[in-house]
């Protein structure tokens, strides 16, 4: 038994140093890509030496002069890595160490990661959503493996990553196709080439996912350049594939959104950190004519990028400030106008417009939970473009510093988003509220949920967006995705339960009169039927909300509401509903009508986090409408510290439905309050 078993260590050993000294001896085998002398210019200052290799035919030597140039490059800055100050994440930490098995981190919503083979399979698809396909291209375990060499000096990690690498290149073939605006194969390969093979390229050479790589290929080179596995004959491979992924993205960019900004930010990165390419000047003119012209086109006149999703509107922030910074670094500042800069800190000054009290960013379309540290995080960066900001300096100090922005009620009519705040402390009362237009294809990401809204008091989010789930996929991921987007499932009034037929929403009135902030938007919701919401402020401690269904449509009209997770209780009877957190944070929603109402409980789910969702209260407040007569709500939204101890409360409407304005007259306990408009 003892000797079986050391045969069986032995041999084990002898297949472990077959593996390594095959790997060794591919690296070592690999002969010049002489392509690389055509597409780098020999004549850029500093490759002298290699001009004159190659032209005496020894191209061997001339990899080796070119990447000691490289190393020796001091000019370049690339604002991604700072080499002196390198640390790595538990997170990434563990995309490493299981990217040594094969087992690749794609995507937040597929933890632990899928196994993808011994012999790596690239187009293994586990799950039928498309997110977990696409990403697995983005190689997003690559720079924690080269952190992780870089702070152990283990060549283990430069070893696997040099083989991925080049494993990737030869099993994803680059196949010629015709410029589309969303990455699908349209058929032109020879006859020769897989379906499979096809069908492989919609996802491995997916515009956006090449851009990303291609942004990521200096600081792989900045991490893994000391190791023995990365030769001259390696490294003239690794510039080959920079050169195609920069020259397929300048061919192919995505039609419009926010893809298309990605792609030209990264290929901006490629054009100024290789500088040495012959089309290294070409990228740079054509990506910084696209974010100049695209600036115009994404950037609504009151800050907010068109595809109205919050969490893209943050990456667009991102995306501008990234092109600038690079671009000062290395200077090239002087090709972006003083307007670029302007129109960056008014995408800023709507970013935190649209931010709850506590920071945190609200889950509209298809926005994850994003909490106040991520705001906080994104606003230091900030800091970085616009250092003497004093609103910027004001929040991420949390007022010890800096100056507070104006005022406390923002409104963006042009893109539909409006916030109310007690105050900008971060324990405040407030609504962020949604109600834009509508939209071309670039709408994709923005769901039917127009008139739809987030309250937060003292740190707690009492209706927070239900959120997106997934994004695309199979039918079984596509359902997940469009129960989330159902406008029923948001705080907002529907005709028959049904989505949405028309989005279009327009501001009538965003005025304080009294002792009340006042909001009236209006929406063409259905065919035959308008859907005018007034939001009063209150006293700025809390919230009277009406709903007119307007129009000859008939059927069931609701209004729904999604509360927060937790102990919440619906009195269906006493038509009310009310949380019972011990803390003395808490809130009672209760609505009145002129019609018979009936309140009914919904299925309710809340998704902060990609392929996650918690289950939560939800219900709705309708009246069958069987005439041309408005229906009318008045919900009163109330925070308490306990709705046992909450005062009786009733509403009426002051005056019959008028296109022209609105009266409501209120009573809570003892108090009296009218609360009215004129258009």
């Amino acid at each position: 038994m003892k000797i079986q078993l050391k045969e069986k260590i032995i041999l084990i050993k002898i297949c472990l140093a077959f593996v390594l000294a095959v790997h060794s001896s591919i690296l070592k085998s690999q002969t010049p890509d002489k392509d690389i002398f055509s597409i780098i210019n020999l004549d850029y200052k500093g490759l002298e030496d290699v001009k004159k290799l190659h032209e005496a035919g020894k191209d061997t030597e001339a990899c080796a002069a070119l990447l000691t140039y490289y190393k020796q490059r001091t000019k370049i800055v690339n604002p991604e890595l700072d080499l002196s100050h390198i640390w790595i994440s538990k997170e990434e930490q563990r995309w490493a160490d299981d990217a040594l098995e094969h087992k690749f981190y794609s995507h937040e919503g597929f933890v632990p990661s899928f196994f993808y083979g011994k012999d790596i399979d690239w187009s293994y698809w586990p799950v039928k959503d498309n997110e977990l396909r696409w990403q697995l291209h983005r190689q997003k375990w690559f720079i924690p493996m080269g952190k992780s060499f870089r702070l152990t000096g283990d060549e283990k990690w430069a070893k696997e990553w040099t083989f991925q690498y080049l494993d990737w290149i030869k099993k994803n073939p680059m196949i010629e196709k015709n410029n589309n605006s969303t990455g699908q194969n349209n058929g032109t390969a020879s006859k020769d080439v897989s379906q499979a093979d096809l069908e492989n390229m919609t996802y491995a050479w997916r515009q956006l996912e090449v851009s990303e790589r291609l942004q990521n290929h200096y600081s792989y080179f900045q991490l893994f350049n000391t190791s023995t596995y990365f030769t001259p004959e390696f490294f003239c491979t690794f510039l080959a594939n920079v050169y195609k992924h920069a020259n397929y993205v300048v061919n192919n960019y995505s039609r419009d959104g926010n893809h298309l900004l990605f792609e030209a930010q990264r290929l901006l990165n490629a054009g100024i950190l290789f500088p040495e390419f012959k089309d290294a000047p070409k990228w740079r003119k054509s990506t910084i004519d696209i974010l100049n012209k695209q600036m115009a086109i994404q950037i609504m006149d009151d800050g907010m990028q068109y595809e109205l999703d919050p969490k893209y509107h943050m990456a667009m922030i991102y995306i501008f400030c990234q092109a600038l910074t690079i671009a000062e670094l290395n200077g090239y500042q002087a090709e972006f106008p003083p307007k670029y800069k302007e129109t960056i800190e008014k995408m800023i000054a709507a970013y935190y417009g649209i931010l709850l009290p506590d920071l945190s960013m609200p889950m509209f379309s298809d926005t994850h939970e994003m909490p106040a540290a991520n705001a906080i995080a994104n606003l230091k960066n900030f800091t970085k473009v616009f250092p003497n900001d004093q609103q910027i300096r004001f929040l991420i100090t949390d007022g010890k510093e800096g100056v507070a922005p104006q005022s406390p009620l923002i409104a963006m009519k042009t893109s539909g988003f409006y916030s109310f705040r007690s105050s900008w402390d971060r324990d405040a009362i407030g609504m962020v509220y949604k109600g834009g237009p509508g939209g071309g294809d670039w709408h994709w990401h923005c769901q039917l949920d127009n008139g739809t809204f987030n309250i937060m008091v003292k740190g707690r989010n009492f209706f927070p967006d239900s959120g997106s789930y997934s994004y695309a996929g199979d039918d079984e991921v596509m359902k997940m995705r469009n129960w989330f987007r159902q406008t029923k499932v948001h705080n907002t009034l529907t005709l028959n339960d049904a989505n949405l037929e028309n989005v279009d929403t327009r501001c009538l009135l965003w005025k304080t009169i009294g002792n009340a902030d006042i909001l009236v938007t209006e929406n063409p919701s259905y065919n035959n039927l308008k859907h005018r919401r007034s939001v009063f402020f209150v006293d700025k401690k809390f919230f009277v909300v009406v709903d007119e269904a307007i129009g000859s449509a008939t059927g069931k009209v609701g209004i729904h509401y999604q509360m927060c997770e937790g102990d919440v209780t619906l009195d269906l009877a006493g038509q009310k509903a009310f949380t019972n957190f011990d803390d003395g944070n808490n809130l009672i929603v209760k609505t009145f009508s002129e019609q018979k109402q009936v309140m009914a409980e919904e299925e309710g789910w809340v998704s902060y986090q990609s392929k996650q969702k918690k289950e939560r209260k939800a219900f709705d407040f309708n009246v069958d409408k069987q005439s041309d007569k408005p229906t009318r709500f008045i919900t009163v939204i109330l925070p308490v510290e306990s709705a046992a101890k909450s005062q009786e409360m009733k509403a009426v409407f002051a005056n019959p439905f008028s296109e022209k304005g609105l009266g409501v007259t209120l009573k809570i306990g003892k108090q009296n309050y009218k609360l009215n408009y004129q258009l």
